[in-house]
């Protein structure tokens, strides 16, 4: 169902619609909040390996500042296979999508909820999964925002890392690794401790083994540069993107290393400063300045609230004023 361009769920809470939606690849939990809306797309959010959409988005999307967007874009949140809150552990049967398969699972569910072109928004693995759902689907993705996205497949090093750690390391401890920083891990003991209590009290842990499983075999995105004259057959993400990582996350370097083979035209990496591993959590209103900026470049929520235009102005100032390098990478002072 769609409603026209000149209606508006802001006045009412919006309609929220909570699905099992069926897949090749198992079923997939949804949260679809607010009515998809004529020549609009919907933001399509995907988590990361330790969270849900809860954890993961909800300081974002209930942030006053976030009102705006809320009432202009639908969202539509989406759940790896058995990592919603409450999931029964899956049967042994099931084998485990990879993270390639998880990407080819997005199409059923824009589908079912009758979705045209999205905009998405993932963190970690969500990124992942849909800069590869992009490369695949450029028809269906208007934009993308990726916070800490790595690019690349995990080695051989890592791989034996990783293993050591499963050995030595619970999974509370390895997930809180993969999620912040050294620094953030020693100092901001009540962020730790809330997301450690909601990895070993929300997440079933033979699925977010399984997820995290995943996501450590993930293959390379494949993703090249353009070089004019040189790379005529580059493979590359086609919508506009917004890479996003704060100063002090664990996934400085992958950020930094995927937006140097994205095309710079359409890519702007954005550095947090003073930020952890979550900037959504972190710092959620520059954030979502950030965020509304980028769908308003897009020609998107122009024609919203005074305050949201007010906002997307200040984002502009900070884009276009901030620190800036050779790649094309922004900073916020």
């Amino acid at each position: 169902m769609e409603v026209d361009d000149n209606e508006c769920e802001s006045v009412f809470e919006p309609h929220i619609t909570e699905e099992h939606v069926e897949t090749h690849y198992g079923n997939v939990h949804c949260i679809m909040v607010g009515t998809p809306r004529a020549n609009h797309p919907v933001l399509l959010t995907f988590h990361d390996v330790g969270l849900n959409h809860k954890s993961c988005f909800d300081t974002l999307f209930n942030h006053e500042d976030m009102r705006e967007i809320n009432s202009y874009l639908p969202v539509c949140h989406v759940e790896a296979p058995g990592q919603h809150e409450g999931a029964k552990t899956l049967p042994s049967s099931y084998i485990y999508p990879s993270m390639d398969q998880l990407s080819e699972a997005l199409p059923a569910v824009l589908k079912h909820f009758g979705l045209r072109r999205v905009i998405g928004l993932g963190v970690g693995a969500g990124a992942y999964i849909l800069a590869k759902f992009a490369l695949n689907h450029p028809d269906l993705v208007d934009g993308l925002v990726l916070i800490n996205i790595n690019p690349s497949a995990a080695g051989l090093i890592d791989s034996v890392a990783s293993k050591l750690t499963e050995w030595t390391h619970t999974l509370p401890d390895t997930v809180i690794a993969h999620l912040f920083g050294k620094d953030e891990i020693e100092t901001n003991h009540d962020l730790i401790a809330t997301y450690r209590h909601n990895i070993t009290t929300t997440m079933n842990q033979s699925n977010l083994t399984q997820f995290l499983h995943s996501y450590n075999n993930r293959n390379a995105l494949e993703v090249e540069r353009p070089i004019p004259g040189e790379n005529i057959n580059f493979r590359t993400l086609k919508c506009s993107t917004l890479l996003i990582v704060g100063d002090n996350s664990p996934a400085v370097e992958a950020v930094v290393d995927c937006n140097s083979k994205l095309n710079p035209t359409e890519t702007t990496l954005l550095k947090m400063a003073d930020c952890g591993g979550l900037p959504q959590v972190d710092q959620p209103a520059k954030v979502i300045e950030a965020l509304k900026y980028f769908i308003q470049g897009m020609g998107y929520c122009n024609n919203v609230s005074e305050s949201c235009k007010s906002s997307g102005s200040c984002a502009k100032r900070n884009l276009n004023h901030s620190q800036s390098s050779r790649d094309g990478e922004r900073r916020y002072m």
